[in-house]
């Protein structure tokens, strides 16, 4: 399996993450993608490089408001004097309530960033971009006839409104795949195994009934986002139905989860997809910091083995798994076991 991977990640390391009122440095740090790396390596995959395949991919899912924000932000943060060194929302509109959009860099700060898990620093937009070219060429080469790729994404993607960062999130890069993938094929599914739930793909789907999207995750009662991922999500208009979640419980295992994926699985091939995006998070291992289930290193090969045997063109795009000594043996499992059971 070919690993397309871009070092242009690197200059992008948050320093800023609000948790629980706390003010700390980022899970989302590039030592995660040099793990990540080194394990592919190690495990004798072809590495390649992404094209520059402009700006239409990421086009096709983000509003225009939303990109120039992200591309200008830190700049015109840094012109405001007296500011942070990363662009930190402090104010938020109201859900549901009467509202204009800011002129303020200030304001659209809270308008485009959702949560406090997602500084802008001076590098995010380069990092983001490459991140989506990444996602992109590996679809491409699923296009083109490979059986499978895996884009080694940083940053991540799955929590990407189409007009809002969150969670980490600026781009969409799992949305970014299945929309480049539509060119060839008249449906395209997600599956996101990420221990959190995939709100953004969610929301930019929710809409849509030629992208089934399909998330199994921590039981958002008791887990981040909180505010979807619910299993009465289904959709709306001609997305109705083509919504699905399966939040688990807290602490859930191998045997559990993969009860569930082949459930999952099920409603996959009812689909009848033509090709398949995996949003591959590795953070619903055991060991992960966030430790919210519980599978286990050769549990991910389990579970890659059991979407392989789907035998549809995939596209393996990088999510959540953060700092442990665990995380590059997990990626190592589940793409061992993705080519065991294609």
């Amino acid at each position: 399996m070919k690993i397309v991977y871009s070092p242009d990640h690197e200059g992008h390391d948050p320093q800023q993450f609000l948790v629980r009122g706390r003010l700390k440095r980022s899970n989302e740090q590039p030592e995660r993608a040099f793990r990540l790396l080194a394990a592919a390596r190690a495990g004798g995959h072809e590495i390649v490089s992404p094209a520059d395949h402009g700006p239409e991919p990421r086009a096709a899912i983000h509003t225009p408001q939303y990109l120039r924000f992200l591309e200008t932000a830190w700049q015109r943060w840094q012109d405001l004097g007296d500011a942070s060194d990363e662009v930190m929302p402090n104010i938020h509109p109201f859900p549901g309530q009467p509202c204009s959009y800011p002129d303020s860099v200030v304001g659209q700060a809270g308008f485009h960033m959702g949560d406090n898990a997602c500084a802008i620093g001076r590098h995010t937009w380069r990092a983001a971009t490459q991140s989506a070219h990444v996602a992109t060429h590996a679809a491409q080469l699923v296009s083109d006839g490979e059986r499978a790729a895996y884009a080694l994404c940083r940053p991540p993607g799955h929590h990407a409104y189409a007009d809002r960062a969150n969670g980490f999130c600026y781009l969409n890069n799992a949305a970014i795949a299945a929309q480049h993938l539509r060119r060839r094929h008249a449906r395209v599914a997600i599956l996101d195994i990420d221990v959190h739930h995939g709100n953004g793909t969610q929301g930019i789907f929710w809409r849509r009934s030629d992208v089934l999207t399909i998330s199994l995750h921590g039981d958002p009662r008791v887990f981040t986002p909180f505010f979807t991922g619910h299993a009465h999500e289904r959709g709306e208009g001609d997305g109705l139905g083509y919504n699905i979640n399966r939040p688990l419980p807290r602490g859930t295992g191998d045997e559990a989860y993969l009860g569930v994926l082949r459930e999952a699985c099920a409603d996959l091939r009812a689909f009848a997809p033509g090709a398949l995006v995996v949003a591959l998070g590795l953070d619903a291992h055991e060991k992960d910091p966030y430790q919210a289930l519980a599978i286990t290193t050769p549990g991910f090969a389990r579970i890659a083995a059991e979407i392989a045997r789907l035998a549809l063109p995939t596209v393996l795009v990088q999510e959540g798994g953060y700092l442990s000594d665990d995380l590059g043996p997990n990626l190592s499992s589940a793409l061992q076991g993705f080519e065991r059971g294609a």
